[in-house]
């Protein structure tokens, strides 16, 4: 993607919450990053023995003041050409506040597991088929239904305190801000909201002793904020006259940044977890069993399947197996399937398709012929033909021509594993160019909602080398793809906890 020096007017500033990092970065009004206009900042999710995964609502707050103050001190004369501030932040996150609006409650992430018996409970209790009918979204530990019946249960003083429960995007607006609202495209993420309707599900909120009042009044990006509280008026003067449009989720904006807004294409990305999403503007939709449903907007749905278990498995494998630098080179020269092993990579839960938290990592087939590169090696295919049950869902539910476009670090960084999902899909997959992807949707989506640009699909988007799949590692995969199947059939359909 290019970048501008000097930019071009309007600006967007936008500001990426995402699961490891704190974004800030302008964009001009071609969707361009601004030369040297950027800061970032990382930090780690605290994980518990029992499945926690959190982080206190303060420390991710003062991170995004600092990216602030950054930028901004970058900036110089060019905050006079900001003409409004988009957010994205990372979807399924809650956080409970008081009733001066201040958090008692760390923010819980998607990957927090600890409501898995909380959301076992609800499926016994509510009609799991209809509620996702409704909702996109399955009882599972990743949504807000399951920790909110989970904090009910296990903390059940600070249940009952709570004045209010939001995303950290609001709670962002609350305290910048005074007041916030909840974007459609966060609500879709929650597991709360009536995907048609786009209002709240009352039968399920009814159904969680969760009062209407305690969760945000719903808005969409002609529904922006400003003016910034007294405590941050002075710090940012430029910041307090423009509009804040409400803040979006982060894989909405990442499909939008990628240039996968229409039925045409279809988004994969590959970072800590793993995602592959439809976008596509409808009235209404029908929600297939095995994927979820979310949008970006009032008017724009996404659909597909998402992975609790992409880079993250990566990671492990490597700092576990402790394999050598040239790993890329040595895994490039292996015959696909060679090793046959037959790997579940759920390190950190299934989600898509079968949406079992307790299902756990397997791998089947070791022989004292077995090397570390070869356990790598099935790991990765694992994670592709996880993808290739997603892409089967989505090809069902979804009709269009399908050109797959690959983004996120961990994919990337990887040329064998992109050429993998290439053979695994047996589609051509084309590397997007575009970094950033999040920060660069919010910005299209604020340019598209203040009328600079006519919609998304008027800025291209640049894409990189295309990877075309071999029919002959295809057939073989798609045999190793079997072996999987029955694996998961024995240890996490029938024995449900390994």
């Amino acid at each position: 993607m290019p970048k501008t020096s000097p930019s071009k007017v309007p600006l967007i500033l936008t500001i990426d919450v995402g699961s490891s990092s704190v974004r800030a970065i302008l964009f001009d009004d071609q969707a361009n990053s601004v030369d040297a206009m950027s800061a970032r900042r990382s930090y780690e999710f605290h994980t518990t023995p029992d499945g926690g995964v959190e982080i206190p609502a303060e420390m991710l707050l003062n991170l995004v003041i600092e990216v602030l103050d950054e930028v901004v001190a970058k900036a110089g004369n060019l905050l006079s050409d900001v003409v409004a501030v988009s957010v994205s932040t990372f979807w399924h996150n809650l956080v409970g506040t008081d009733s001066d609006g201040r958090a008692i409650t760390p923010v819980y992430s998607w990957a927090d597991t600890r409501s898995a018996a909380a959301a076992e409970v609800l499926r016994q209790r509510l009609h799991e088929s209809e509620i996702h009918a409704r909702t996109g979204c399955v009882l599972h530990p990743s949504y807000l239904p399951a920790k909110l019946f989970w904090l009910q249960q296990t903390q059940a003083q600070i249940f009952g305190s709570a004045a209010r429960w939001m995303s950290f995007g609001e709670y962002l607006y609350l305290r910048l801000l005074g007041r916030t609202i909840c974007s459609i495209s966060m609500a879709s993420g929650t597991g709360l909201l009536n995907q048609n309707r786009c209002v709240w599900d009352e039968e399920l909120v009814v159904a969680l002793s969760v009062r209407p009042d305690q969760l945000s009044q719903l808005g969409d990006l002609d529904s922006s904020l400003s003016g910034l509280s007294c405590d941050y008026k002075d710090r940012w003067p430029a910041l307090t006259r423009i509009p804040w449009l409400p803040a979006l989720g982060d894989g909405a904006c990442s499909n939008a940044g990628s240039g996968c807004s229409t039925q045409e294409r279809v988004a994969i990305m590959v970072g800590t977890s793993g995602a592959m999403r439809v976008m596509w503007k409808a009235q209404e939709v029908t929600i297939p069993p095995g994927l979820w449903c979310y949008h970006a907007d009032r008017t724009r749905f996404v659909m597909g399947g998402a992975l609790s278990n992409g880079g993250l498995l990566f990671d492990w494998m490597r700092e576990t197996l402790q394999v050598s630098d040239t790993i890329e080179q040595e895994l490039s020269g292996m015959v696909p399937d060679g090793h046959r092993l037959t790997v579940l990579p759920f390190l950190a839960g299934e989600r898509s398709t079968g949406w079992n938290p307790n299902a756990r990592a397997a791998i089947v087939g070791l022989s004292l012929h077995t090397t570390p590169l070869d356990i790598v090696r099935a790991g990765l295919e694992a994670v592709a033909y996880r993808f290739a049950k997603i892409a089967r869902l989505l090809k069902q539910s979804v009709p269009g021509t399908r050109e797959i476009i690959a983004s996120g670090g961990a994919l990337l960084k990887s040329l064998t594993w992109t050429q993998m999902m290439a053979d695994v899909l047996g589609q051509p997959v084309v590397v997007s160019r575009a970094p950033e992807a999040s920060s660069r949707g919010a910005a299209l989506l604020a340019l598209e909602a203040l009328k600079i640009i006519p919609s998304l699909e008027h800025i291209p988007t640049p894409l990189g080398e295309m990877f075309l799949p071999d029919p002959g590692r295809h057939e073989q995969y798609v045999k190793a793809m079997s072996r999987q199947d029955e694996l998961y059939d024995l240890l996490v359909k029938r024995a449900g906890v390994f």
